[in-house]
């Protein structure tokens, strides 16, 4: 009984807090901090192979041919895509149970090859979908099977039958962005009623970072700001440079009262990459380690009164994996972790930052930890996230 009672508030702690494991295939939360929202809808070219059809297929980009605002938004326009998130309806043991519409946002058709096309969207529109349905500029619709996501970058990639790909859009260089940069923002705000809508503005800021909070905890993603409209439904759309080129994907938007004109794309130079890799591995490969986080502010203060007042930050686990890396090498629940390779970390953020950052699967990592008041290191082998 006297053991019970000592657990008790520990445990009542670990019922209230959220702990994601770290580098796990998860999903974005529905929430970025209080006042930063996705802007889904509140409803809830490649090489042709041998043998196959051949499609006329455009690439929208203007570059190398300048054209009219509205001529250059009318050959892009044939490349964004409607998505439709579809989840079940009712309990898996009745009898009739469908699969209904849950939520919509957009999606850029990006990639032609063979007889796929390829489309990203955001993660967050797709999110925990039964099923996934494309709605094409012609007005036709059409089933998309998931490629894969990647909750922390915010992005997804869909595949469809290459014949409903009129034209992709080309990657642009948001390298070479700056602010004052005019912008064009296409999407379907508010879902399809309003779809391909254009929107229009200027790059506010580069280089942006915004917290955001996953399913996998605390994230810093780094975003275009535009005064472009980015309403609900616009999520996963496109935002354009003058030339045409896709220089990235829209995604959040300040929802507060009183504020207006701020919205946030992902750089295209980040998205690349990404989809590429889920592309070809259908997730994109990240250290894990095994461990729930909390930041220090969110503990009771029993649970952190022991430390040196020289700890300044640090990130307490919450819970374990006991087949994960850090169950094998010893890590337990209530150890705060203050350094990783002697490098301070003052929250579950900045630790995440730095794992995913500077380090890959294989590396071998030793981390600071308090365990009460003693101060110990834990080495351990870093493990991947698609193990």
């Amino acid at each position: 009984m006297e053991t019970e009672k000592r657990n008790s508030p520990w445990k009542r702690f670990l019922s209230t807090v959220g702990a994601g494991v770290i580098g796990s295939v998860l999903t974005l939360g529905v929430v970025f901090n209080t006042d930063l929202v996705p802007a889904t809808s509140q409803n809830t070219a490649g090489v042709q192979a041998d043998n196959t059809p051949s499609y006329n297929i455009e690439q929208a980009s203007a570059k190398n041919a300048p054209l009219s605002l509205s001529d250059m938004v009318e050959q892009s326009s044939n490349a964004i895509v409607g998505v439709v998130k579809y989840q079940s309806n009712g309990n898996r043991f009745a009898q009739n149970v469908e699969d209904v519409e849950s939520g919509t946002g957009s999606g850029v058709i990006y990639k032609v090859d063979g007889n796929d096309a390829y489309v990203v969207t955001n993660n967050h529109v797709i999110a925990d979908a039964q099923k996934i349905e494309v709605s094409l500029e012609s007005g036709e619709t059409t089933t998309a099977e998931l490629i894969g996501q990647d909750a922390l970058s915010d992005l997804a990639v869909l595949k469809i039958d290459a014949k409903y790909a009129k034209s992709v859009l080309e990657f642009g260089d948001s390298d070479k962005l700056r602010a004052g940069d005019p912008v064009v923002a296409i999407g379907n705000p508010l879902g399809l009623e309003f779809s391909r809508t254009v929107t229009q503005g200027i790059v506010s800021a580069v280089d942006r970072t915004i917290n955001v909070e996953t399913a996998a905890g605390a994230w810093e993603l780094n975003v275009i700001q535009t005064d472009a409209a980015i309403n609900p439904g616009n999520s996963g759309g496109a935002l354009l440079n003058a030339a045409g080129e896709l220089i990235g994907i829209n995604s959040l938007k300040i929802a507060q009262g009183g504020v207006e004109g701020l919205g946030f794309a992902i750089p295209s130079n980040e998205v690349g990459p990404i989809v590429d890799e889920i592309v070809k591995n259908g997730s994109v490969e990240r250290p894990y380690i095994g461990v729930g986080l909390a930041n220090l502010n969110e503990v009771r203060a029993e649970y952190v009164q022991h430390l040196p007042e020289s700890v300044e930050g640090g990130a307490m686990i919450v819970s374990v994996d006991p087949e994960s890396a850090a169950g094998k090498a010893g890590i337990k629940e209530q150890d705060i972790i203050t350094e990783i390779n002697g490098t301070a970390v003052k929250n579950s953020t900045e630790l995440r930052k730095y794992l995913y950052s500077e380090l890959k699967v294989g590396d071998k990592a030793s981390f600071t930890i308090y365990r009460g008041a003693d101060k110990i290191t834990i080495d351990l082998t870093l493990t991947s996230n698609s193990k």
